[in-house]
């Protein structure tokens, strides 16, 4: 059996985040996602969601056999017991292949990492970016948000 690990924040999931899931389940026959910690996101802002609810809306993703958080001071420590065959990257992630399969070796776990597909859009108007939808609902709602969302309490 091939078991494949995906990691990434997952915040705000949206279709390019199950493009990149099920992509990765094609590389094996098992796919592990590991939800990043608030603590390890430190290339783009913190995410809005905390990690449990971000791994539990992953886990229900049919992709996914298991979602599980990430260690929250060293990345490595969940691949280190989950012992992928490969690992595979989202197609926009900032990490270098060769240097995460550097890191690997380092720490003596023999795995591939790929690199998965990218997704374009389907519609107008159709997000793929956490970031994106941030700034439409930035855009959108501007101030209103906290006044619309005290009125839904």
């Amino acid at each position: 059996m091939t078991r494949v690990v995906a990691q990434g924040t997952f915040d705000l999931l949206h279709p390019g985040h199950v493009h990149y899931l099920e992509d990765a389940a094609t590389y094996g026959d098992e796919l592990h996602a590991i939800v990043a910690r608030r603590t390890n996101v430190t290339h783009k802002p913190a995410p809005i969601l905390c990690a449990e609810q971000r791994r539990d809306m992953v886990a229900a993703l049919t992709a996914v056999d298991e979602a599980h958080l990430g260690h929250p001071e060293d990345v490595f420590v969940p691949i280190q017991r989950l012992d992928p065959d490969v690992i595979v990257l989202g197609f926009d992630q900032h990490h270098d292949e060769a240097d995460i399969a550097a890191a690997l070796a380092e720490r003596g776990i023999d795995c591939r990492v790929e690199r998965a597909s990218g997704r374009d859009p389907r519609y107008e108007d159709e997000l793929l970016s956490s970031g994106d939808i941030v700034d439409r609902i930035l855009k959108q709602r501007g101030s209103d948000c906290d006044g619309a969302r005290e009125g839904q309490r």
